[in-house]
């Protein structure tokens, strides 16, 4: 086990109870800091996870929460050296920010996802397309939801069939020269929009000269998070998976796959967008570490 792990999460409730179940089950004590938000909602899901502990016979402190919402609060937890163990942060980027800028112990980064998707010019366009709208409407508001799409060149003419399932239900294009002459609902896209998580129906389009220059828009504005590309060439496939550096990078499939049920690894805390210790779904074989148990019969080093 990890030991005591905090947990610092804004308005969804549902984390509480996530984040609690998965430390307990992990072999760890959690302190949940939760936002004003849900204050009244997260004191119950926490009364009743400490009713259910004092009935399994385990102790009920295993489980706390910071019922002080404030800034300092929060501040606090973050310094909490020789006391928490594990630090993880869920929530928006400046949340994010905060914790990785002010915590004195150790962090483990979960999440702004700022996910690309590009579509090659070898790309069959029926399946570019649905998958287009899937990573992008299927639940628009969480992480691994695409926010930029790429398109080769070459497929300007196929831009209208690309956009058309996302277009159909409701989603604002921000696109670039190119797209907004392919596209009359487009909308010019401002410097800001590459490279800003929308969780919303709104998806950045841009027109690439080629998979180089889609990777290096990639590596300038995504969030390591989960990348894909749409391609019946294996050779830019095996390109695209070799240099994007993301937790989770697909070749001809949805970036709605990051989720620790999908990885089967059964619940997870959050997706880490780091390299060390965990990286992808942070389920319950991620909030474990590991130790050696050395058993001698009186042997010394020479």
């Amino acid at each position: 086990p990890m030991g005591v792990i905090a947990v610092i999460f804004e308005a969804r409730p549902n984390v509480t109870a996530d984040s609690a179940a998965l430390c307990i089950k992990s072999g760890s004590a959690v302190i949940l800091r939760g936002g004003k938000e849900a204050i009244q909602s997260n004191k119950a899901v926490v009364s009743a996870l400490r009713e259910g502990l004092a009935c399994a016979g385990l102790p009920q402190d295993c489980v706390q929460l910071v019922t002080d919402t404030t800034r300092q609060s929060a501040q606090e937890l973050m310094c909490l050296k020789g006391y928490v163990d594990l630090l993880i942060p869920r929530g928006g980027r400046g949340l994010i920010q905060s914790v990785m800028e002010n915590a004195q112990v150790p962090v483990l980064e979960t999440g702004e996802g700022v996910c690309h998707i590009y579509v090659d010019k070898s790309a069959d366009i029926d399946m570019a397309a649905a998958i287009i709208d899937n990573a992008k409407t299927s639940r628009p508001s969480v992480c691994n939801a695409v926010e930029c799409l790429l398109v080769h060149e070459e497929l300007i003419d196929k831009l209208p069939a690309l956009l058309a399932p996302v277009l159909a239900k409701g989603v604002e294009i921000r696109g670039d020269e190119t797209v907004c002459a392919s596209i009359p609902q487009a909308v010019p896209a401002a410097p800001e929009d590459w490279g800003q998580e929308y969780l919303d129906l709104i998806l950045a389009v841009r027109v690439v000269k080629d998979i180089d220059e889609a990777i290096a828009h990639i590596t300038r504005y995504g969030t390591s998070h989960s990348e894909a590309i749409v391609a019946d060439d294996t050779e830019a496939a095996g390109q695209f998976l070799a240099q994007v550096d993301a937790a989770a990078v697909y070749h001809n499939a949805s970036t709605r796959f990051t989720d620790g049920g999908e990885f089967g690894f059964g619940a997870e805390i959050g997706i880490s967008t780091q390299k060390l210790h965990a990286r992808g779904p942070v389920g319950l074989e991620q909030l474990t570490t590991f130790r050696y148990l050395i058993h001698g019969e009186g042997q010394v080093r020479t």
